[in-house]
């Protein structure tokens, strides 16, 4: 029994902020002088990001224009978490709903069987299904359900959630919703955590269409879904988690994920493929979760920055989205093979708290 991967759209806020305004938002912020801020702007010049998008315009531009940060240097009173999540109750169903828009113009809202909504930077209830649900007119019966702070390997949950729900319904026709405002967690204490993070999270949404395949609305899909695996490097626990703080939700993102991500592919792939054969993948779709994660998976591979060159392009134009961004990944790499023959392999992977490491094999259509 086959499951299809529909469709993927995605929508991003509408202030785009170059990198290089970011660090000198950042500079101010954390009071840094010449040196440190000279250390400071090359991090993010070899990010190998050039700009990120968010819903809060003040990364971009002067203390007496924010419209959410107090209009002075230091950000004093620093926003706590309860204005976090009023702006996140703002602005995330808005954004959500211009991703999920371009799904539901391939088939009816009250087709929809099930909603899957994703987020690890923000909730409330009733929550952001609810929200969908009033907007788009999806029926009130729908089966809904809520993947909440698992960072960015998210995603992949609820693709594995959709996919079993196709096995055993093949009519069913699921709508994932993931959005994710990562700039409303800022923190300006000058860690090494706070800098890694400060560097790459962006603010974006995406809506995927999961379709069993006696879906009546079934019509030309991207991927055909083929199996999921996910295994854990327990010693990287502590070395990215989150919290919730007095003022936003706090990553611990350590310079060593890449290394623990490099280290912990060989294990994914043999349980991916759990019959010790060869893996032949014809296309990638890794979540840039940085340019070192990148280069770390291309070394464990024995792959190309070339054979790798999407999640680079995403992460060049939209920064890390956390859960969102590696189905921004699939969004371009589907735009590529358009046409591509049938039943080519596209392995795509993402990583996230725990350390935790998930993996998904397609095949094209």
């Amino acid at each position: 029994m086959k499951t299809y991967l529909s469709a993927i759209e995605t929508a991003v806020p509408d202030h785009q902020i170059p990198q290089q305004d970011i660090a000198e938002f950042m500079i101010k912020a954390h009071a840094l002088d010449a040196e440190e801020s000279r250390k400071l702007r090359f991090i993010y010049r070899a990010s190998g990001i050039q700009s990120r998008h968010s819903v809060i315009p003040d990364y971009g531009t002067s203390p007496d224009r924010f419209s959410f940060y107090p209009a002075n240097d230091l950000l004093d009173p620093f926003p706590n978490v309860k204005n976090r999540m009023q702006l996140f109750e703002k602005e995330a169903p808005l954004l959500m709903q211009k991703a999920v828009g371009k799904v539901l113009q391939q088939l009816p809202a009250q087709a929809i069987t099930h909603l899957i909504t994703v987020s690890c930077t923000g909730m409330y209830a009733p929550g952001l299904d609810f929200d969908l649900m009033q907007h788009f007119g999806i029926s009130g019966s729908v089966e809904r359900y809520a993947i909440n702070f698992m960072g960015c390997y998210a995603a992949f949950n609820a693709l594995k959630l959709a996919h079993h729900i196709c096995q055993s319904n093949p009519t069913a026709n699921v709508l994932i919703a993931d959005v994710e405002l990562c700039t409303l967690h800022f923190q300006k204490d000058y860690t090494e955590d706070n800098l890694i993070a400060n560097a790459l999270f962006a603010d974006g949404a995406a809506a995927v269409l999961v379709q069993g395949e006696q879906s009546v609305y079934l019509k030309e899909p991207l991927f055909t879904i083929e199996k999921f695996a996910c295994s854990q490097s327990p010693k990287g626990a502590d070395a990215m988690a989150w919290h919730i703080g007095d003022f936003g939700f706090e990553m611990k993102l350590s310079s060593y994920v890449p290394q623990l991500v490099g280290e912990g592919i060989p294990d994914l792939v043999d349980a991916l493929l759990k019959n010790g054969e060869q893996l032949q993948a014809d296309h990638y779709a890794i979540h840039p979760g940085g340019k070192k994660i990148l280069e770390a998976i291309e070394k464990a591979l024995s792959i190309s920055a070339a054979a790798n060159q999407t999640s680079y392009d995403v992460l060049s134009q939209y920064g890390n989205m956390s859960s969102v961004t590696v189905l921004f990944v699939l969004k371009a790499l589907a735009e590529k093979l358009t046409d591509t023959p049938a039943d080519q392999n596209v392995l795509s992977m993402a990583f996230g708290p725990g350390l935790t490491l998930e993996s998904m094999l397609l095949k094209t259509t």
